[in-house]
């Protein structure tokens, strides 16, 4: 069966599909616009929570104290931990109090 060139290969030609779709170059731009987008949106989040996350980790684990002085870092990490925990027991005491 040697058939004539328009019998061989396996369907149309995908080239020839996307020419004569109006809509693929739409869609094709369409896609293009969300993977941009949804790199730029996991890059900000993304570097904005490691950043906060490294920074809460530096503030009660005392970084910016003297880490010569074990006292001081100590205290510091007490003082800082203890008054976090107020603060949110503050704020559960005050919630289920007036709401």
């Amino acid at each position: 069966m040697s058939g004539s060139p328009d019998q061989q290969g396996s369907g149309p030609d995908p080239q020839m599909d996307r020419r004569t779709d109006p809509h693929e170059k739409t869609r094709l731009e369409a896609l293009r616009a969300l993977k941009r987008v949804e790199d730029e949106s996991e890059t900000i989040t993304g570097s904005t929570f490691v950043r906060m996350a490294q920074r809460a980790k530096g503030h009660f684990g005392a970084a910016d104290k003297d880490q010569n002085d074990p006292v001081e870092v100590l205290g510091t990490r007490i003082g800082r931990i203890a008054g976090a925990l107020f603060a949110i027991g503050l704020i559960i005491y005050l919630f289920v109090t007036y709401l």
